[in-house]
């Protein structure tokens, strides 16, 4: 049995989406025959939100009750650690995890990027999960000490499904990144038909995540600039499209054009109300990051596996993943108005049908344990 270390953020962000992503992680790891500890930091001030204040803070206790419950359903809360900004450790103490860490034949790094490199620096297998392809390559070549934080891993992977092909407009930074997809445990997720009286298609989605960002005289920016193209599909289709938003989205304007809008804190505060969310919704119409897009990266929505993992047929602007995935039954990758129309009425014109492929593209091409499986035999 291999003894992995994995660092995941979850306290930091305790909201139904981030801990679902962060859970598929962690049990596709013990499905995978590891012995796992859970470690997680703030490593700058302010790091944590509480959900209840709806604030920045540097208090974990919100988030740290959270994720202790959310732990123990699954049994692993005796397998995890918070470190606080003052330094205190929340969980195991501080001698057990420096053993953990001693002991470990590999470190898994998914969502405290460098935080941990000290105690990392001497386990011979050092992986990186990059879940922000082409954003994170851009300022790799441009930000030394961020190529500096990269350079101290000895395995690169990336939800980015294209980076180590000739397909991608990522800049190359000297790592080979290795394609993971974003997984999915199947059996987390009720596969029910969606309520008749409500029927309509939604996503979750933060409208501008961080700033644009510039490479070269051109600018990539996040999903705010990738919405345009779509910005009137309500008006021409015969469906109740919604978006569960946060940001500074203009929700009047979109408003005005037929989306129904739904707060996103609101709807996915918990694990439970974020899969109920996805439940209650025919499935997911959504655009990517601009940079996703751009740059090709063949990046895979953590949100979209949840969704098809449910069987909710997945209509997803194309990053490039439909070289990868299998589309045109339950997954559908659209560039423009009219390919999202088609694909739209297609799942409608056949529901039970392309809900299944959905379920059986999770099942197949997503499943979290074969995936950590596939990825810990290739860095032995």
């Amino acid at each position: 049995m291999i003894r992995a270390v994995l660092a995941t953020h979850m306290v930091r962000y305790p909201l139904g989406g981030n801990l679902s992503w962060a859970l598929q992680y962690i049990l596709g790891l013990q499905r995978a025959g590891a012995d796992l500890t859970i470690v997680e930091r703030a490593d700058y001030p302010n790091a944590c939100f509480d959900p209840l204040a709806n604030q920045l803070t540097d208090d974990p206790a919100s988030g740290l009750q959270i994720v202790r419950d959310l732990l123990a359903r699954h049994g692993l809360a005796d397998r995890f650690v918070f470190v606080d900004h003052s330094g205190r450790y929340h969980g195991l103490d501080g001698p057990t995890v420096h053993q953990r860490f001693a002991d470990a034949d590999c470190f898994i790094d998914s969502g405290n990027h460098g935080a941990w490199s000290e105690p990392a620096s001497q386990i011979p297998c050092r992986v990186l999960i990059d879940g922000e392809p082409g954003y994170t390559q851009i300022r790799c070549v441009t930000e030394p000490a961020r190529k500096a934080m990269i350079d101290q891993y000895n395995f690169h992977f990336s939800n980015g499904l294209l980076l180590d092909t000739e397909h991608t407009a990522a800049p190359p930074t000297g790592h080979r990144w290795r394609p993971f997809v974003n997984p999915v445990c199947p059996d987390l997720f009720e596969h029910v038909p969606p309520p008749p009286d409500d029927a309509h298609w939604s996503t979750i989605m933060n409208w501008q995540a961080h700033k644009p960002l510039e490479y070269q005289g051109k600018v990539y920016g996040q999903k705010d600039l990738s919405f345009e193209r779509f910005k009137s599909l309500p008006q021409s289709i015969h469906a109740a499209m919604e978006l569960a938003v946060s940001g500074q989205a203009p929700r009047d304007e979109l408003a005005a054009m037929g989306w129904r809008i739904a707060d996103a804190k609101a709807k996915t505060r918990t694990v439970d109300g974020y899969y109920q969310y996805i439940r209650e919704s025919l499935g997911e119409f959504s655009v990517a990051k601009h940079v996703f897009v751009e740059a090709r990266t063949g990046w895979f929505s953590d949100r979209s596996a949840a969704y098809l993992a449910s069987g909710r047929p997945v209509i997803l602007q194309d990053t490039g993943f439909s070289e990868v995935l299998p589309t045109g039954e339950g997954l559908f990758a659209v560039n423009n108005i009219d390919e999202a129309r088609e694909a739209i009425e297609s799942v409608q014109s056949d529901y039970s049908r392309h809900s299944h492929a959905a379920r059986e593209v999770a099942r197949e091409c997503l499943d979290a344990g074969k995936a950590f499986a596939d990825l810990l035999a290739s860095v032995k």
